[in-house]
C-alpha cells in the first residue's frame, strides 16, 4: 500500500457512520451482513448507507456480493491488513518484525484470536 491508498482508506474511515459500518462488518466476520441489516442496526437510511458503502468499497475496505435480491457486505481482509501494515511499517525503531504478531492476528475474532468462521 502506498501513501495515497492509505490516505484514501483513512479518509473513508474518518466519518462516523462509515467507521461504525466497518466495525460492524468486522464483528460480522466472514458471514458478512446484508445492506438492509446494516442500515437497520445503525439506524441509517438505506440510500445514505449505500453511499457510505461505496466509499468504503472504493477504499478497498469492504466488498459486496450479490445473494439473490440482497448484497452481502464483508470486510476486505487484504485491504485491512494492508492498511495496518502500512501504519506499522516504521514501528519499533525500524524493526517491523516486532509488530508481526499483531498483523498475524488481523482477520481473527478478537475474543478467541482464531480465524472467524
Amino acid at each position: 500500500m502506498d501513501i495515497l491508498e492509505a490516505t484514501r482508506a483513512l479518509s473513508a474511515l474518518s466519518q462516523e457512520t462509515r467507521l461504525q459500518t466497518f466495525r460492524l462488518l468486522v464483528r460480522a466476520g466472514d458471514a458478512g451482513m446484508p445492506a438492509g441489516d446494516i442500515a437497520r442496526d445503525l439506524d441509517v437510511p438505506q440510500n445514505t448507507l449505500s453511499a457510505h458503502l461505496s466509499v468504503l468499497s472504493a477504499a478497498g475496505l469492504v466488498a459486496g456480493t450479490r445473494d439473490g435480491r440482497s448484497i452481502i457486505y464483508r470486510v476486505e481482509q487484504a485491504g485491512m491488513r494492508a492498511l495496518l501494515s502500512f501504519l506499522l511499517e516504521d514501528c519499533c525503531g525500524g524493526r517491523p518484525e516486532l509488530c508481526a504478531p499483531l498483523l498475524d492476528s488481523v482477520g481473527c475474532c478478537p475474543q478467541e484470536m482464531e480465524p472467524c468462521s
